[in-house]
């Protein structure tokens, strides 16, 4: 028998797996692999930013920027929309931060555990697949002055024969914006929740609240969301930051004159007038310093709660009469906002082959394919150009995550909870600002953007969803599978690709199942670093949206929302025959 391995103390699988002789090779790149995914999020980020503050501040000298100077920023503050775009940025992110988070929580407090609940837990996966630009636009669609529910509603319950002239998408306040973005973070919240609910021992916190004679929703927010929030609040500001600095849904729900201060600085950065490459990147600036505000002030918002939520505590109120309304509320929430974007996506199918349709009809009166025909061309070439991009970003980030994990375990690096912020640092900086800086620097390199370019900035957003996907199904393995294994003779690399790897091939193909979603739902990276040469489906329909024509839009959209649920399908069937002939792993 071999002697046991030298250095830290063993965990029991690894001491007893010592004693049989199994000893791990030599480590190569595996210890280096954190390291690595760290470098791969955290430097572009810092490198745009550097790139992004050098031109805010006058400096950059292949456009004629050879001093340091505020000018910059005084033409941002002189342009005549700064004050409307800056309110319908503030506006937008911080109501439907509050309000996704209020409805998540109501939520789960009241329908927790429940038959219910499992409908919600069904429709989180589809509604989060559903790419933010294809919700945005079935959304637009449903609640436009000529949309599906005021042709439900027409001419029999208001009387309307023609569509009225009302703001409903593109409000000055960005109302309806706002509301788009809370069909897509409601769900997001709500996985988050539903991973943290273990870590909280949320079940017991509740039944015994319920024993001590509190109503459902009254016990759970006091005595499991005091343990549930801290868990969650780094997804929470991940979700501040993109509401503040989202482009591609601001584009099709926002205001247009002027529009949110994201979709401004885009603009900017894609004038011929090279100039005014300065003030985009004073408008990077400033709304990374907007997005640190709002997180400045949330946090603030959490003190102040967190002291009246305890005073709320200690008042022992039971809240056993309030809780059929407060159920009631929070399925309504839960129906409205699953069933706008369900709503949403029929509607984009309907008009991808609608042929004549006027209001208040609520049906087209006639289906055809033209729509179809005359986008096949270049949807194809988009829905290829999108798969590849998808692909080679999900195996990057894939391998990444899988050698982090993997070390983790081989190496007992334990987790620290510090890295959870670095690993959030891409989603929680405005990605307007640091891609502004990255577009900036790869043209004072020379660079074209290019595919592979669009791949590599993608697997920086790729990767976060990818490991929190797959981080507690790895870490849950149970090691004795490995252990037996290395019983047999097996060592660590043989023991990773012949057990650990075939036992979680769900969980891998999930993990990688969202992150081609999110590479499909990309559109701001895609369009500075492509520099707008490269044409993917979600670009092409974002592009379609200042246009009229609601058929195409219906095409590129629809296309876009089935390319993100790929990836989910497969997710499904390969590891259904896969193990068609191994019960204990088809679960």
């Amino acid at each position: 028998m071999g002697a046991p391995l030298r250095g830290r103390p063993l965990s029991a699988p690894r001491a007893q797996a010592a004693r049989l002789g199994w000893r791990p090779r030599p480590p190569r790149l595996l210890p280096w692999a954190p390291a690595l995914t760290l470098g791969v999020l955290i430097g572009p980020v810092l490198a745009g930013l550097a790139g992004a503050a050098a031109p805010a501040f006058g400096w950059f000298p292949p456009l004629g920027g050879d001093t340091v100077t505020l000018a910059p920023f005084r033409a941002l503050l002189a342009w005549p929309g700064f004050a409307a775009s800056l309110r319908a940025t503030l506006v937008s992110a911080a109501l439907s931060t509050a309000l996704s988070l209020a409805l998540a929580l109501l939520i789960v407090a009241a329908w927790g555990g429940t038959r219910g609940f499992r409908l919600i837990e069904r429709a989180l996966s589809p509604l989060l697949s559903t790419p933010h630009a294809a919700a945005a636009f079935g959304l637009a669609f449903l609640i436009a002055p000529s949309g599906w529910a005021a042709r439900a509603l027409s001419p029999w319950a208001t009387g309307w024969t023609t569509a009225p002239d009302v703001l409903l998408i593109g409000d000055p306040w960005a109302l309806s914006l706002a509301a788009g973005l809370v069909t897509k973070e409601v769900p997001f919240l709500l996985l988050m929740i539903l991973a943290a609910l273990p870590q909280a021992d949320a079940a017991r916190g509740a039944l015994l609240a319920r024993a001590l004679g509190y109503g459902r929703v009254w016990g759970w927010l006091k005595v499991v969301l005091p343990r549930v929030y801290p868990q969650i609040r780094l997804p929470v500001y991940a979700v501040l930051a993109y509401s503040a600095s989202t482009v591609d849904m601001a584009v099709i729900l926002g205001p247009t004159a002027p529009p949110p201060l994201a979709v401004q600085i885009t603009l900017w950065t894609r004038d011929p007038d090279l100039s005014m490459r300065f003030v985009a990147a004073a408008g990077a600036m400033l709304l990374l310093a907007v997005t640190l505000g709002l997180l400045g002030a949330w946090r603030l918002g959490e003190l102040a709660a967190a002291r009246l939520g305890r005073a709320w505590v200690e008042g022992g109120g039971r809240g056993r009469r309030a809780d059929g309304a407060l159920r009631a509320a929070a399925g309504a929430a839960a129906a409205l906002t699953s069933g706008a974007v369900f709503a949403g996506l029929a509607g984009l199918a309907v008009w991808s082959v609608a042929g004549l349709w006027t209001f208040p009809d609520f049906w087209p009166r006639s289906f055809r394919l033209d729509a179809w025909a005359r986008a096949a061309p270049g949807l194809g070439a988009a829905a290829g150009e999108t798969a590849l991009i998808g692909v080679v970003a999900v195996l990057v980030a894939l391998a990444l995550t899988l050698g982090c994990l993997e070390a983790e375990h081989r190496h007992q690096l334990g987790r620290p909870r510090r890295s959870l912020w670095l690993l959030y640092l891409p989603l929680v900086v405005p990605n307007v600002a640091f891609l502004t800086g990255l577009q900036t620097l790869a043209l004072a390199a020379g660079l074209d953007g290019g595919r592979w370019a669009v791949a590599a900035a993608h697997v920086v957003f790729v990767t976060p969803y990818v490991f929190l996907s797959l981080a507690d199904p790895w870490r849950a393995w149970d090691a004795r599978a490995g252990l037996a294994a290395a019983a047999l003779g097996a060592g660590p690399d043989r023991v990773l690709w012949a057990v650990r790897l075939p036992m979680l091939l769900r969980p891998v193909l999930t993990a990688a199942a969202v992150g081609f979603a999110v590479s499909v739902g990309q559109y701001l990276p895609t369009l500075l670093i492509g520099a707008g040469r490269v044409a993917t489906l979600t670009t092409e329909a974002v592009t379609l949206a200042s246009g009229g024509d609601r058929r195409l839009i219906g095409v590129y959209a629809l296309t876009q929302a089935a390319a993100a649920c790929v990836g989910f399908a497969l997710a499904l069937a390969i590891p259904a025959v896969a193990f068609r002939d191994r019960r204990g792993l088809r679960g």
